[in-house]
């Protein structure tokens, strides 16, 4: 089956695959989507060490947006990283199951999958730190 052809059975409503979520009205699917993303954030939350940490980086950058009084556009940076570098987190976790689940025994290309993945995480953790220091260490300045 072609691109096309796909496009098309989407757009009819013809499906090949038919998943659990697919089942009961428009309303219950939204339903069961929003509790299976709950499911994941949960997951996360409690097997993963990363994303507490997360969470209470974001925290403490809110007290510290709130405390220093950031403009509008420091506000939509600082909720954009943290949004970012939570999503990027759940993706991370994703992968790593998926690579888990194909891979069991060791394998080095299951390690670099895993680890490139990671990296995403770091790498806007660390464009978050960036962009944190930006904003509130001429801040932190003013107040000594």
């Amino acid at each position: 089956m072609g691109f096309l052809d796909r496009v098309k059975n989407l757009i009819t409503g013809k499906r090949s695959i038919v998943r659990n979520k697919d089942t009961g009205t428009p309303l219950e699917r939204y339903r069961k989507s929003f509790l299976h993303a709950l499911d994941g954030m949960a997951y996360t939350f409690v097997c993963e060490h990363n994303l507490p940490v997360i969470i209470v980086c974001g925290i403490l950058t809110i007290i510290a947006g709130v405390l220093f009084q950031i403009s509008n556009s420091e506000w939509l940076f600082c909720i954009a990283m943290i949004g970012a570098v939570s999503a990027a987190e759940f993706i991370n976790t994703a992968i790593e199951a998926v690579v888990d689940l194909a891979s069991p025994d060791f394998n080095k290309l299951a390690k670099i999958a895993k680890d490139t993945a990671s990296s995403a995480t770091l790498m806007l953790a660390l464009t978050a730190l960036a962009g944190a220091l930006v904003i509130f260490i001429p801040k932190v300045l003013l107040c000594l």
